[in-house]
């Protein structure tokens, strides 16, 4: 059903977001000595299973507005070790995919999407998880598509890829007990296969609210100068997983809206260049400085299925009084 959903002929359910990616990555051969390029804006977990197969990641800097992978550092980076690259469907939006597939084919890269968090967004009318070779999804109960638990997927139109993914998230196994690869213990449990099937069924109408909400928001801050509000690409049809906005006084409208009952949250704190576990001497503060200036701005505002019109206003009202005051 949802290999149908994202336009493909094939998808294997696993265990959770970082193991489909885990396993994109070792289906296509990825391992030790290896590169793989990808942008410092994300969840770990991209950069993690990168780790997890052997490979090293390598990481570029993003457009400032769209805050997807820049192709032209795309290509820049590539070196003999590169094998393939994954560029993250941020927020919701797909990249610009054009160009990254232009890169990948010249160079003979594998292409992974991480539609982790991009259930139903669209680029030139073509689903994430549908464009690169194969596509990486988390069912994490706070994405659009949901389980009830931990739960992923991997797309593909390669019938070859998914028997892979099929082996590697079951300890490896061609055949009960036979196991002709180092595998792992990734599937996903029936019980949320079963609450997937169902919820799937409302995804593109909760989409549609998402960007009803998200098109609100953007009316009601339109105006405020201190504000720079996500955008939706001329290619892309963005269902707003995240609505994140930018400002510099980030701490300071955060408890103002705490104060006033918003919840609100910071989508990431630290890019993944410098966090401890990956600050590897090539990579200090200014190494991506779109992504770490992003980093520092970048707030997340209330965003969900059934997000009434007058909170969406109470919260952009409470915006406006902060900055008044």
């Amino acid at each position: 059903e949802f290999a149908e959903f994202c336009k493909c002929k094939f998808a294997a359910g696993v265990g959770n977001g970082t193991d489909a990616l885990w396993a994109a990555l070792v289906a296509l051969g990825i391992h030790n000595g290896d590169e793989v390029i990808t942008t410092p804006n994300t969840f770990i977990a991209t950069a993690e299973a990168i780790s997890f197969s052997g490979a090293t990641p390598v990481f570029v800097d993003v457009l400032d507005r769209t805050y997807s992978m820049d192709p032209e550092l795309f290509e820049k980076a590539i070196t003999p070790k590169t094998r393939a690259v994954i560029p993250v469907h941020i927020f919701g939006q797909v990249c610009d995919m054009d160009p990254i597939l232009e890169i990948a084919k010249k160079h003979k890269l594998h292409v992974i999407e991480d539609a982790c968090q991009a259930h139903g967004a669209k680029y030139k009318n073509r689903p994430a998880g549908s464009i690169g070779d194969i596509g990486a999804f988390s069912f994490y109960p706070g994405k659009n598509l949901g389980a009830f638990g931990e739960a992923g997927a991997v797309t593909s139109n390669d019938e070859d890829l998914i028997k892979k993914v099929r082996m590697f998230r079951d300890h490896g196994q061609a055949a009960k007990y036979y196991h002709d690869i180092v595998g792992w213990n990734a599937r996903m449990d029936g019980f949320q296969g079963a609450v997937l099937s169902v919820k799937l069924k409302y995804l593109e109408k909760w989409n549609e609210e998402r960007r009803t909400a998200a098109a609100l928001y953007g009316r009601l801050l339109g105006d405020l100068e201190e504000i720079k509000l996500p955008i939706e690409a001329d290619y892309s049809r963005h269902i707003y997983h995240i609505y994140c906005i930018r400002v510099k006084e980030r701490e300071r409208l955060m408890n103002y809206l705490k104060i006033n009952d918003i919840g609100c949250a910071i989508h990431y704190p630290v890019p993944i260049h410098l966090q401890k576990a990956y600050n590897e001497p090539e990579y200090k503060k200014g190494s991506f400085p779109v992504a770490e200036k992003s980093a520092e701005e970048f707030l997340s505002l209330p965003m969900f299925p059934g997000l009434m019109e007058d909170e969406i206003c109470y919260v952009t009202d409470k915006i406006k009084e902060f900055y008044r005051k």
